[in-house]
């Protein structure tokens, strides 16, 4: 039986659309280490859940976890990656980002809109993170934990489930630190789509603690575990 939730992997894709090709300046390797390197293969847990999406385009040219108005340096459609290299020369014309986030960013939220409603009970953003903060990063330059779990201190997920998820988590990764709302709270896609379900992000650092495989084990005995405590029966 799958596992009644929904898991979104939002930045595994390493392709650049021909939208932008003409005005990308980025070599494939700052491509790579922009994005969630690994997640492909940790969270390939399609066939174990009840929903699971995800995209192909790169975090460095459209990120699935900005609001549309978020114009920083690495917001929506970045002017430089998380460790501040340029993405674009020069930066493409208005219409050019009104046709990356039509063909790329509203599609993704309008799917997981409708995934919200086919009997999924949680949602879980599924990211993986620098070991050591870059450098746009608010903990910038500081060791991060091998996996944390964030919910906006109470606002995407009720608190009761969080703790239990984070028990969970701690339990299988017994030997490394699992940390919760920190050294992140949560994004603009569990905040958003908080309103349709519970959501929470799970991050899980590359920093090279475990295989893709082992660590993949883990996540999906720790979701396991979550599901048989929080959702009895299902």
């Amino acid at each position: 039986m799958k596992l009644p939730l929904l898991l979104s992997v939002p930045h595994a894709g390493l392709r650049i659309p021909p939208e932008v090709e003409s005005w990308c300046i980025l070599a494939h390797e700052d491509v790579v280490k922009d994005g969630d390197e690994g997640a492909a293969e940790i969270f390939a847990l399609g066939k174990c859940v009840k929903a699971w999406i995800t995209t192909d385009i790169a975090r460095a040219i459209i990120d699935l976890n900005r609001a549309e108005d978020d114009r920083r340096q690495d917001g929506v459609v970045k002017t430089h990656t998380c460790w501040d290299v340029p993405v674009y020369e020069p930066f493409p014309p208005e219409n050019v980002v009104q046709e990356l986030l039509e063909r790329y960013h509203r599609p993704y939220h309008r799917k997981l809109t409708r995934l919200a409603r086919t009997g999924v009970r949680l949602g879980i953003d599924c990211h993986t993170m620098a070991g050591i903060a870059p450098p746009v990063a608010p903990d910038k330059g500081q060791r991060r934990p091998a996996v944390c779990l964030s919910n906006g201190d109470g606002i995407t997920c009720p608190d009761p489930w969080f703790r239990q998820l984070g028990e969970c988590f701690r339990n299988v990764f017994a030997d490394f630190p699992v940390w919760l709302n920190t050294p992140f709270k949560g994004g603009y896609l569990t905040r958003t789509h908080a309103r349709e379900m519970p959501w929470v992000q799970l991050e899980i650092s590359r920093a090279p603690f475990l295989s893709p495989g082992e660590t993949r084990k883990r996540v999906l005995q720790a979701l396991t575990d979550w599901c048989t405590w929080a959702l009895p029966g299902t």
